[in-house]
């Protein structure tokens, strides 16, 4: 069991999230104590999407190709529709996302995130939520899809949408403070 302030934790976004799905995480959780880092393709500066035009930059701390899985507790993956499709489309960002799950690490997606669950074959078989919109796609991937703010499936988190970030920063902290999750490898 690893107590919040204690833990590290990887957000994995590119341009476009979800301002909100980036930052609050970021930013409750470096509250409660824990070391964030932000994870970018290519190490550089991102910038979020804020409702319905373009927000604010975000720094990053470490390129794609410099994550070291062990390092961490969980990863958080923001949404957005730009975000998660253009990462489900980046072979590392899939294979980084497998690990953390091969590795029984808390794995956490918000709104159009899941994608990034169905790409890398996590989602199947588990109870998972996500942005309306995408819903029909986590049933089609052969998750038990269900509309509630927040869903936990063996440590994999998923959530509907940026109304719902206080309950998913809450089931990040309860998850990651439970410990290593026992599940079959995808």
């Amino acid at each position: 069991m690893t107590d919040i302030s204690n833990a590290k934790i990887l957000i994995l976004a590119t341009n476009g999230f979800e301002q909100s799905e980036l930052e609050k995480p970021l930013n409750d959780l470096r509250g409660r104590g824990a070391t964030v880092h932000v994870a970018t393709p290519d190490g550089n500066e991102i910038k979020g999407w804020d409702e319905d035009d373009w927000g604010n930059t975000t720094p990053a701390d470490l390129a794609l190709k410099d994550v070291n899985v062990d390092d961490y507790q969980g990863i958080v993956l923001p949404g957005g529709q730009i975000n998660p499709d253009l990462l489900r489309a980046n072979k590392d960002a899939v294979a980084l996302i497998r690990s953390f799950h091969d590795s029984g690490k808390t794995v956490a997606a918000i709104c159009h995130a899941p994608w990034l669950l169905i790409e890398a074959g996590i989602i199947k078989g588990r109870k998972a939520t996500c942005f309306g919109s995408i819903a029909t796609d986590v049933k089609n991937a052969g998750a038990h899809y269900e509309d509630s703010e927040v869903v936990a499936d063996q440590g994999i988190i998923t959530s509907r949408s940026p109304e719902d970030l206080d309950a998913f920063v809450a089931k990040i902290v309860e998850e990651i403070e439970e410990g290593k999750h026992e599940r079959e490898a995808a």
